[in-house]
């Protein structure tokens, strides 16, 4: 087996484990938590509380699922590409374990949406009373800031991210 197509088997092996432990989570929230009152973790503070979302990030967008689904798609075919054309080497292991978790999150809002009709929230931030929302929100939302900060920071320069470039160097 080359050592892509090892990387690519890897890469689906978390993806898929990402993915279940997302769905787990929102069916315990199911279970343990729709119909009843918010489970306090830190009084005034943080609570789990069930919701479901017809919309995107913070309930905008109501019904607009063939707009979901189409992300969705776009997302997971931009996270094969750059998986599929990054270099071996350990320096893109951050890149890469951050493409799989927006993948994995994107996958998780979408296997809802399709299944229900509405994503599954229950993380509610009390005090400051941010928008409810799950373990999938967290995926995208972390690995999209700590991609920006590795892009900012300088972690990764113009020549770590030639791959990317049409005829730009490929993989090994």
């Amino acid at each position: 087996m080359t050592q892509k197509i090892r990387r690519m088997a890897v890469s689906a092996l978390i993806f898929g484990l990402l993915t279940y432990l997302d769905q787990w989570s929102k069916q315990l929230a199911v279970e343990k938590l729709m119909g009843r009152e918010p489970f306090v973790i830190w009084d005034r503070v943080f609570e789990l509380l069930y919701s479901e979302n017809r919309g995107a990030a913070f309930g905008m967008m109501q019904g607009g699922r063939p707009f979901f689904v189409a992300v969705a798609v776009i997302v997971f075919c931009a996270v094969i590409y750059v998986l599929w054309r990054l270099p071996q080497s350990s320096r893109h292991i951050p890149m890469a374990l951050c493409g799989i978790a927006i993948a994995a999150g994107a996958a998780g809002n979408l296997i809802d949406r399709l299944a229900n009709g509405y994503v599954v929230d229950f993380f509610y931030f009390k005090l400051i009373d941010f928008p409810i929302f799950n373990v999938a929100d967290c995926y995208v939302t972390v690995s999209t800031a700590v991609l920006c900060l590795l892009m900012i920071s300088g972690f990764y320069r113009d020549e770590d991210l030639e791959f990317l470039r049409p005829g730009g160097r490929d993989s090994q």
